[in-house]
């Protein structure tokens, strides 16, 4: 067999290697993120989590803000597509939903989906923020986003006339009654179920954001 052939082979063996190997460090890394906190956690804890040399680790990735950074943002998403939430399908769908109950029951359903996953990693940031800076302008920066995200929602669906109060207001509704920490004061500390908080929140949407 020609180098021409072997080279490709081992190309892809090594690359999916790396990938496999970045994807033990990111699930290690979440684990000792949400149990220990992110200030608290180490490279060298992270590495003894996944089971590989700490230099594999920052060779992956040069920091723990940007080991911290891809993990929730693949929390978050659902996968490693280069998509933020504002382009997926799944959110933009929802700025042309012109039945208020249908609205509020797929924001609240892919909200809930969403903190499942990344909720717990996004409230150790939280956590974090008081000592640790990068935490602090990572949070800052999501709350930022996720409050333009629900301003523009929010003037969707006053546009599409589903709201009973004006978009700025019906926009600091969402922003806080869709964030990660009524979903942690609920789910996680008061014991509610993913099912529980879902059919709450769309409840209390239809109450206070939505016209009847």
């Amino acid at each position: 067999m020609s180098d021409d052939v072997k080279r490709p082979y081992r190309s892809r063996r090594r690359a999916e290697s790396a990938e496999q190997t970045r994807g033990l460090i990111r699930a290690a890394a979440a684990r000792l993120f949400v149990a220990r906190g992110v200030s608290a956690t180490t490279m060298r804890q992270v590495a003894a989590e996944a089971g590989v040399a700490e230099r594999t680790v920052y060779t992956a990735f040069p920091t723990k803000t940007a080991l911290f950074n891809e993990v929730v943002n693949i929390a978050t998403v659902g996968d490693d597509l280069p998509v933020p939430v504002a382009e997926r399908t799944s959110f933009t769908d929802l700025f042309t939903e012109t039945d208020p109950r249908r609205a509020a029951t797929l924001c609240v359903t892919y909200g809930t989906a969403l903190f499942e996953r990344a909720g717990d990693l996004i409230m150790a940031a939280i956590e974090s923020a008081g000592a640790d800076a990068d935490m602090r302008e990572f949070c800052d920066r999501s709350a930022a986003a996720n409050r333009a995200n629900m301003g523009a929602l929010a003037q969707a669906w006053s546009e599409n006339g589903l709201l009973r109060q004006d978009a700025d207001t019906a926009a600091d509704l969402l922003h806080t009654l869709c964030s990660p920490h009524v979903h942690h004061l609920l789910c996680r500390q008061q014991g509610w179920s993913a099912e529980r908080y879902r059919d709450w929140l769309i409840d209390t949407l239809l109450t206070t954001v939505f016209r009847d």
